[in-house]
Parts: structure tokens; C-alpha cells; sequence
């Protein structure tokens, strides 16, 4: 028996959910462990393709259990039209196959239009390039103790001293923005309808999950972001609102931290990020631009382009330390086809010193600038490649030099968007 966490260790959209599909096949429980719909995951099966936001990626695989996690914020109209949509491609998605933990916190409209009034309402250069989703007021107050959980839906006056609570904070919250207080008894009537479609999946999956592990079950726990969004660990505050890290996987779902065999890092043979922050090896060039056409670099979820630079070894070797990570899946190399030079970042140059980390503090991150190590690029094909032999000699050279850089084996090398255009390496289901 082996349990798998899986995380993203750059900015997210590494190709989680390619990883997470190949995975699944080996799982017999897909656990969602954090984030929002804001995370995209893009599958391709058989040359059909699924766009999930809120499910688990195990879900179109059938004879799984997909759990979504205490430590997800859930926005329960979107999963509702998520489970149509995914249904609708054939896929069947029953209370037997999917849970969601009681103490699920839920995404309310007013989480969305506070995420965007507080946007629009940020002044250049202070906006933090959220999705506009309702994620992080959604998180504020499950720490500020004011949030409206799975399980509150169950019983009308429970959930009505919960939203009496809630709108004590939002509703002078608005106002000072300008916004229309929230109608009390609307809100009421909206959770009390989506509650029927809710309440079936519910369950209390921190018990199912071990009883689960106790009876040798294997585990896939799945993350969303990347590891340099993590609200401790990332460039803050240009990240998102939950931990990202795979110690979360635990708490994020009420199992042991014991209970975690393997960590798995997801890391682009590149680095792209979307949104505002900070990004040392940004490419505003030719090289750039055709980084990101090759890559179809366009988000799942908002459809905004990313921006991309460089593989970055030290920050990929930072996320990798602080998140345990046994073995990393690197992906998208064939996107680096062509190249006469490929480039990599060692380390950071600030004010004349030289630094094999990202510093904490936003300013001294806005002044490094990076050093880089120069490889011979190769003009070989490696897309769909699924042997070491398909490879080309300076395409393996590269990948090594990657592990070397980043003290971290490769387990699996991914060459296309295909889930079977898969070297392995290292199986982390492996006993």
C-alpha cells in the first residue's frame, strides 16, 4: 500500500491533471485537498477532452471514490453545473462515487462580488490578479469563524443563524464598497434550494477516508495551484488563499500525516505564471512568445495568458524542500523542441550578492535578477515519447542536469498532453 500527494511546485498549471488521470488508474480514492474552482484541470482520454474546476480528476475514471476535502471551498452551483456538464460527456457521477466532507466551507455569491469589488477598487500595482471566484472571502471567513458549511444546510435554523452571522460582517463590509447589502431571505431560499442537489454527496470523509487506509485502500491526494502560491510559502501576496504545500493534504481532508508515503512535485520543463507577482525569469522576448504559442499557455479556468520565462532550478529546488517532494513528473518537454539554446536559472543575483533562494521580503524579490546556465537545445522531436530511447541526447542531458539542480529525481517524464506520452521512472504507487 502507498499513499500519493500530488502538488504543483512553480506558479500552478503545471499539468496536474494529465499526472492525476495517469495516476488514478494505479488509486482507489482521489481526494481533492484544497483550493476553489479558480484551479483548472484539463484531461485528455482518448481524444476526448474534460475540463474539471471543482471535481477531483479521478472522476471520469470509473470504479473510483472521488472525494472533495474539508480543506476545498466549494461554490455548490458551480459543482452542480460541473457534475451536468461532465455527465452530459458520458461520465457517471453518483453519491457512491463522490463525497464532499461536512465541513466543507461553501462559496456564496457574496464571496464573488466582495473578490471583485475589492479588485476593481484596488489602485495600480496592488491588485493581486484573483479570479474574481469568491476563494479567498470565502476563506476569510472560514478562519474568521463565520463560514456556512456543507453540513449547515441540513438544518434551516442552523443555516439561518449562520447567515445572520455571516451578513454581520458582510453587509457593512459592502457598504463601505458601495455594494447593495445582501437580501437575508434570498440568500436563505438559494442555499435552501441548492441543498437538495448537496446534501446527497455528503459525508463525513475524514471516517471514510481512514477506514479507507485501514483496509489498504490507496490514496491519491490531489492538490490545486502551485507550491509558489501557497498562502505561508509563496509570493505573497500574490498568491491564493489556502496552503498548497503537500503537508495541507492531511488536515485538508482529517487524515494522519503518517498516512502520506510519496510526495509527487509537478514541475513544467519551463515556468509559467499567471496573474501579477513576482517572476525572476520572465521572458518578454521572441523566446517568450513562442514559449507560451507552443504551450498553448492560456488558463483553464479564466482563459487569461500566461506568462513564461525559463526553467527556474532555484525555486523549483525551494518548493521541492519545503514540501518533502520524493520525485517530481516533469512535463511539457517537448515544448522546448527546437530551441538552439535552452537556458536555466541556478541561482539570484541581489544588490551583488548571490542567493540560491527567493527572499521572503516583496522588495529584495522585485531586485533579483537571475543567473542563468546555458544548454545546447536539440532539434529532435520528443513530443509522445514513452522510452528513454525516444529521447534525444541533449533532451536527456537537460532533464538531468534539471534533477542535479533541483537535489530531486525525475519519476515521470511527460511528453504531451496524451495521458500514455509517459516515461516512467519511479512508480510512487509503488509498495
Amino acid at each position: 500500500m502507498a499513499n500519493v500527494v500530488v502538488v504543483g511546485a512553480q506558479w500552478g498549471d503545471e499539468g496536474k491533471g494529465k499526472i492525476v488521470d495517469w495516476l488514478s488508474e494505479r488509486a482507489d480514492v482521489i481526494a481533492r485537498f484544497q483550493g476553489g474552482h479558480n484551479a483548472g484541470h484539463t484531461l485528455v482520454i482518448d481524444g476526448k477532452v474534460y475540463k474539471l474546476h471543482a471535481l477531483p480528476s479521478g472522476v471520469v475514471r470509473g470504479g473510483k471514490l472521488s472525494v472533495i476535502g474539508n480543506g476545498v471551498v466549494l461554490d455548490p452551483w458551480h459543482l452542480i453545473k460541473e457534475i451536468e456538464t461532465i455527465r452530459a460527456q458520458g461520465v457517471e457521477i453518483t453519491p457512491e462515487n463522490l463525497m464532499i466532507a461536512e465541513n466543507t466551507p461553501l462559496i456564496l455569491p457574496l464571496h464573488g462580488e466582495l473578490d471583485r469589488a475589492r479588485e476593481e477598487a484596488a489602485s495600480a500595482g496592488t491588485k493581486i490578479g484573483t479570479t474574481g471566484r469568491g476563494i479567498g472571502p470565502c476563506y476569510e471567513d472560514k478562519v474568521g469563524r463565520r463560514a456556512i458549511r456543507v453540513a449547515d444546510l441540513a438544518d434551516k435554523a442552523t443555516l439561518e443563524a449562520r447567515v445572520d452571522r455571516a451578513l454581520q460582517h458582510h453587509n457593512p463590509l459592502r457598504k463601505g464598497l458601495g455594494i447593495e447589502e445582501v437580501d437575508r431571505a434570498g440568500l436563505i431560499d438559494l442555499l435552501a434550494e441548492i441543498a437538495k442537489e448537496i446534501l446527497p454527496y455528503a459525508a463525513p470523509v475524514w471516517k471514510v477516508l481512514n477506514e479507507k487506509r485501514k483496509a489498504g485502500k490507496r490514496i491519491l491526494f490531489e492538490g490545486a495551484q502551485g507550491s509558489l502560491l501557497d498562502i505561508d510559502f509563496g509570493t505573497y501576496p500574490y498568491v491564493t488563499s489556502s496552503n498548497v504545500i503537500a503537508g495541507q493534504a492531511a488536515t485538508g481532508v482529517g487524515i494522519g500525516p503518517g498516512s502520506i508515503d510519496y510526495v509527487l512535485g509537478i514541475v513544467k520543463a519551463y515556468t509559467t505564471r499567471v496573474g501579477e507577482g513576482p517572476f525572476p525569469t520572465e521572458l518578454l522576448d521572441d523566446d517568450g512568445e513562442r514559449l507560451g504559442t507552443r504551450g498553448h499557455e492560456f488558463g483553464t479556468t479564466t482563459g487569461r495568458k500566461r506568462r513564461c520565462g525559463w526553467f527556474d532550478a532555484a525555486l523549483v529546488r525551494q518548493t521541492c524542500a519545503i514540501s518533502g517532494i520524493n520525485g517530481i513528473s516533469l512535463t511539457k518537454l517537448d515544448v522546448l523542441d527546437g530551441f538552439e539554446t535552452l537556458k536555466i536559472c541556478v541561482a539570484y543575483d541581489l544588490d551583488g550578492q548571490r542567493l540560491d533562494y527567493l527572499p521572503t521580503a516583496a522588495d529584495e524579490q522585485a531586485r533579483c535578477t537571475p543567473i542563468y546556465e546555458e544548454m545546447p537545445g536539440w532539434q529532435e522531436s520528443t513530443e509522445g515519447a514513452r522510452s528513454w530511447a525516444d529521447l534525444p541526447a541533449n533532451a536527456i542531458k537537460y532533464v538531468k542536469r534539471v534533477e542535479e539542480l533541483i537535489e530531486c529525481p525525475v519519476a515521470l517524464l511527460s511528453t504531451s498532453p496524451e495521458r500514455d506520452d509517459t516515461i516512467l521512472v519511479t512508480d510512487p504507487f509503488a509498495d
